[in-house]
């Protein structure tokens, strides 16, 4: 079976096509060829290049495959790259799935993110909560609720689609790296000079690639499943950095408030100054971590039968992983 990945060379894509390929499955990858492809150098894989606003590129990476795992994305919390965000997001779904209709394709399973859930102040979000279209919400939260009204609308044209929810990803083959992945490498090198509390839903690596799996093979058309391995506060996550690289955390925990207003202030002088520069704390982000948002992955587990693993094991692997490839130093964590 010839299975398309999209995104194959960022954090998901990269071990979601090295699961296909221990499974024996025969995988293309659309990406675009001036990229960091880094993380699939060497993997035994067929290479379709384009960019996914490119609609005759993406419908000659769809031609001939059976399954599509379409897990690109333009992941930012600024504001000014907003354009670029629906393009990449919205069109570039779009393009995905018509190719998908138009050649047949079985089944397309498509990452969905948990900025595209609702917010429950007093209890864990299912699926079923909507996103509030009024609330203050980021270019990539909107551009991912178009998403899934992308996929509905294909499942409606008749196409198999199933949405597969992913929270903040921790774990190995992360090459860009992501924005988690990048916060490791600035701890383990004491270049994390603050911090501020607060907390979000986080997925092992390995788990939400379970997860695309699941949702491939048992997961019921329109339907979208979260997939999270736990809540983590901050202050926990720094407590796992520390245990991996040997490495106190900062002493300086800001206030969110403080933090809050000073991302306001960078937000304004970069979407100025630099637009294509993402500050490491945008204001959107600073308000997502305050909002300590929390998944109820039930349907996942008794739908799919998921079953997810500790995140500290998934930080374990993600600094094991940075440290074969020299960023940081190598311990033994016996």
């Amino acid at each position: 079976m010839r299975v398309l990945v999209t995104g194959g060379s960022g954090h998901l894509g990269a071990n979601l096509v090295r699961r296909l390929l221990a499974e024996g499955q025969m995988v293309r990858v659309l990406a675009q060829r001036d990229s960091d492809n880094e993380a699939l150098r060497g993997l035994d894989l067929e290479w379709a290049w384009g960019d996914l606003r490119d609609r005759a590129a993406v419908d000659a990476a769809v031609r001939g495959v059976e399954r599509i795992y379409h897990a690109a994305a333009k992941v930012s919390s600024a504001e000014s790259q907003q354009q670029e965000i629906y393009e990449c997001n919205v069109l570039g779904t779009r393009h995905v799935l018509d190719a998908a209709r138009r050649h047949g394709v079985r089944r397309a399973v498509v990452t969905g993110s948990f900025s595209a859930v609702g917010h429950l102040p007093d209890r864990p979000s299912d699926e079923n909560v909507p996103v509030n279209p009024f609330a203050e919400l980021l270019p990539y939260q909107r551009s991912k609720v178009a998403v899934e009204h992308e996929c509905l609308k294909a499942v409606v044209d008749g196409l198999d689609v199933v949405i597969a929810t992913s929270c903040a990803i921790l774990g190995p083959h992360d090459y860009k790296p992501s924005r988690m992945g990048q916060l490791l490498l600035d701890f383990a090198r004491g270049r994390l000079r603050a911090y501020i509390p607060g907390g979000f839903e986080f997925v092992a690596a390995r788990d939400i690639v379970e997860g695309h799996r699941l949702a491939m093979d048992k997961g019921a058309t329109g339907q979208k499943y979260i997939f999270s391995s736990g809540f983590h506060t901050v202050d926990e996550l720094m407590a796992m950095y520390e245990q991996v690289s040997g490495r106190r955390r900062p002493r300086l925990r800001l206030p969110p408030p403080l933090m809050a207003g000073i991302a306001r202030v960078v937000d304004a002088v970069v979407t100025r100054v630099a637009p294509q520069v993402e500050p490491r704390f945008t204001s959107g982000a600073v308000r997502i971590l305050r909002m300590g948002r929390r998944a109820d992955i039930t349907k996942a587990r008794t739908q799919l039968g998921f079953e997810p693993t500790p995140i500290a094991n998934a930080v374990r692997e993600a600094y094991d992983d940075f440290a074969r490839r020299g960023l940081v130093l190598a311990r033994d964590h016996a």
